[in-house]
């Protein structure tokens, strides 16, 4: 699962999420701190409405939320998902192993860009080096420029 930090980097950066059964999110409120939700046809329904989108909690499992509008959650992608939106431009996942100084086990995403040749990106889970290279990906295409 990626980081909520990379998720948001994500979402500023323009990356949007239409809501299907199995896809995981977090509410970010402090009352809600490390609650990771599953959408699922019958505990957590999104529901489509001309005003927008809204994810409904049925039955007992989150008897304390009614509903969310989907701008109030935060999409945490999984692995599969970032790999289909990098599309045509994923070229590999490998691993480095850091051993020898200290970094230990490193996933490392190699992708095509438009811009040049091949970049890699690397993160301590095959995820978070997923997000990485779509997030440079995405925020390249929109003309932002990279963040910390």
């Amino acid at each position: 699962m990626i980081s909520t930090h990379l998720a948001t980097r994500l979402r500023e950066a323009g990356l949007r999420w239409r809501p299907a059964a199995g896809d995981r999110f977090v509410i970010p409120q402090p009352e809600l701190d490390g609650e990771v939700f599953t959408l699922s046809e019958m505990t957590i329904e999104a529901h489509e409405y001309p005003t927008g989108t809204v994810l409904g909690f049925n039955g007992t499992t989150e008897w304390a939320l009614d509903s969310v509008d989907k701008e109030d959650a935060l999409w945490l992608p999984r692995e599969d998902q970032l790999r289909e939106l990098l599309g045509g431009t994923f070229v590999s996942l490998g691993v480095q192993d850091g051993a020898d100084d200290g970094a230990g086990r490193r996933y490392a995403v190699r992708v095509r860009t438009t811009q040049g040749p091949e970049r890699t990106f690397t993160a301590s889970s095959a995820a978070d080096a997923y997000a990485g290279a779509l997030l440079a990906l995405v925020e390249h295409a929109v003309g932002a420029s990279p963040q910390g």
